[in-house]
């Protein structure tokens, strides 16, 4: 199989470089942003652009992606080496003001993205294209894979009562997207006005390509998306930060684990889970029972019971639905000892942190309803998503 090449690669293969973007140029990327070789962006973009590379920006996690995660705020700076300025857009802003878009003439964003709603990456990116709607910027999106596919489609669309910077567009948990199209998407139908954007395409690419498929190096996004199987867990396991349960943060196998103290895994599971997830109709995984000794964020140094996630066959199997199946077991499981974590979460300081990530408050009231997971087919109602779907695609 060929090897996939990224809107980045494309656009170094490009020898009229200099000529096609004459102006002061900007780069929004992170620790991710590599060519096919393991360079980064900013090598290449010093050395075909010289004195008119200016400007640098990093998004959630910081342009290191060393930053843990939520409301953790990154710093402006100068980057030591390129000695130009990396304006944080995870600061006191979400959004680049007009000293920082000063000068500018060629934006260029280059972030791989998780194919999962409540990632962040595609929000810092659609608020750039607001923000630069009405000015003279040319904005250049590199399109990267969609690591989980981009055909498979899972979980509810966003309602916006409950937007927020891990939501803020009607997508469901899975949207089957490049950040490209997602760019595409957000200016055919969400945009105010539209910005002056393009997207670079990648070579090679198909829809029904996870990234293991692509032949592409996988660099981290952000600090606890270790490997790419962690994409494909990601939508069910990401849940639990809205949950006192410990997601696996201060572990070498964050978002794919969940666990607490007071969880007897073997006997659970023996006794119950098994039993569970036997009569769902939930296929292509295995949950295996395990302990493990968070060393920082939730119960740093208390051992863990709980259980990590595996994907046994990622054509069949439903993240997000084993993730809500999870959450039902563990909250009629520990009882009192489960809580649902309270507000601020992602800035929003009015609505539960579960809600935020669900995007809707009837998944909280479908877990502690108890209720049966045939009704989880209710909300993933994507018939007018399908529709605009079909109106965006580069591949």
């Amino acid at each position: 199989m060929t090897r996939v090449a990224t809107g980045l690669d494309i656009l170094f293969e490009d020898h009229d470089l200099k000529s096609k973007y004459p102006g002061n140029v900007a780069l929004l990327c992170h620790n991710a942003s590599v060519n096919a070789a393991c360079t980064h962006a900013a090598f290449k973009f010093k050395e075909i652009f010289g004195p008119k590379f200016i400007k640098m920006f990093g998004p959630q996690h910081g342009f290191s992606t060393d930053a843990q995660d939520n409301m953790i705020e990154t710093d402006h700076t100068i980057h030591p080496f390129f000695n130009i300025p990396v304006y944080s857009l995870y600061s006191e802003t979400r959004v680049p003001d007009d000293d920082m878009l000063a000068d500018i003439d060629h934006f260029f964003i280059d972030l791989q993205d998780i194919g999962c709603r409540m990632y962040t990456y595609v929000y810092t990116l659609t608020l750039l294209l607001e923000k630069c709607a009405d000015k003279d910027i040319e904005l250049i999106v590199l399109d990267r894979p969609n690591p989980v596919n981009g055909i498979d489609l899972e979980g509810n669309t966003l309602d916006l009562e409950f937007e927020s910077f891990i939501g803020r567009h009607p997508l469901p948990v899975r949207h089957g997207l490049t950040i490209g199209e997602l760019a595409l998407m957000h200016q055919e139908f969400w945009a105010k006005s539209k910005a002056n954007m393009k997207v670079v395409q990648m070579k090679h690419w198909k829809r029904e390509m996870y990234f293991e498929d692509t032949k592409l190096p996988w660099l981290l996004p952000s600090p606890n998306i270790a490997r790419a199987q962690s994409a494909l867990t990601f939508p069910g396991m990401v849940l639990f930060e809205g949950t006192i349960l410990s997601e696996g943060r201060g572990t070498v196998q964050p978002l794919e684990v969940v666990g607490h103290p007071k969880i007897k895994p073997f006997a659970f599971y023996a006794t119950h889970l098994k039993d569970v997830i036997k009569n769902s109709d939930l296929q292509g995984f295995a949950l295996r029972p395990m302990t493990f000794l968070p060393t920082f964020h939730k119960y740093s140094d208390w051992v863990c019971g709980g259980f990590q996630l595996h994907i046994t066959d990622r054509s069949i199997c439903k993240p997000w639905r084993i993730g809500q199946l999870l959450l039902r077991e563990l909250y009629r499981y520990l009882e009192g000892d489960f809580k649902w974590i309270d507000p601020p979460y992602e800035y929003n300081y009015t609505h539960m942190p579960i809600d935020i990530l669900n995007g809707t408050d009837k998944l909280r009231y479908w877990v502690e309803g108890n209720e049966p997971l045939e009704a989880l087919n209710d909300f993933e109602q994507l018939d007018a998503y399908k529709m605009q779907l079909n109106t965006v695609k580069l591949y």
